[in-house]
């Protein structure tokens, strides 16, 4: 009986390494998380590109995964980058981020989103499009000053909304950044600049 449980235990560790995938570069994959058919959960797919990871949208456009907390289910991919003569997002074409609702992964709720460039439609919505908007502190910042000048607003990404898609569009808002866990008296210097996504547990 004893030699039988041993052997068990020994069969459930192996098999519970293998499933669990080798290092990104110097970047720990935690399970569920997949960087290979043979390993994780194929559910929880992330991809290894030249020692990276990045995560893929429902459109096949990838995101710089920027940090993973296996603890709370939660990874934090950075934000596209914006043109700075058009003030478009790098991800305009795939109309921005789009997650696969099949896929256990959603946006959480702790995500501040700035849209910019934006038509006079948007003032119809309860967004902050307002002068005391925190977009307009990052207008006149690096990034953001090609943006300056535009319509911007700013939303907390709550859940009474989608959590499956931030939308940009030419002909409502072209551009957009996301700030996890932002707080009112947040000076800039201090913004977590990224967009957290979290997943369901694997079972």
């Amino acid at each position: 009986m004893v030699h039988a449980m041993v052997f068990l235990f020994i069969l459930v560790t192996q098999v519970s390494a293998y499933r669990v995938c080798p290092k990104c570069g110097k970047t720990k994959v935690p399970y569920p998380l997949s960087t290979d058919d043979n390993c994780g959960d194929p559910r929880y797919r992330i991809y290894c590109n030249d020692g990276g990871l990045e995560f893929m949208s429902a459109q096949g456009f990838y995101y710089k995964i920027l940090s993973i907390n296996p603890k709370t289910n939660k990874l934090v991919i950075k934000p596209p980058s914006i043109e700075e003569d058009t003030c478009y997002s790098s991800d305009l074409d795939q109309g921005g981020l789009l997650l696969d609702e099949s896929l256990p992964f959603n946006i959480s709720t702790r995500n501040t989103v700035m849209l910019f460039n934006c038509s006079d439609n948007i003032l119809l919505s309860p967004l902050n499009c307002s002068s005391s908007s925190f977009c307009r502190e990052f207008e006149e910042s690096g990034e953001g000053c090609g943006c300056r000048g535009t319509l911007c607003c700013h939303f907390l990404k709550d859940s009474a909304m989608t959590s499956h898609r931030i939308r940009v569009r030419v002909g409502g808002c072209t551009a957009y950044t996301c700030v996890v866990d932002k707080q009112a008296d947040d000076s800039i210097e201090s913004w977590n600049f990224g967009i957290e996504l979290q997943w369901l547990p694997s079972f």
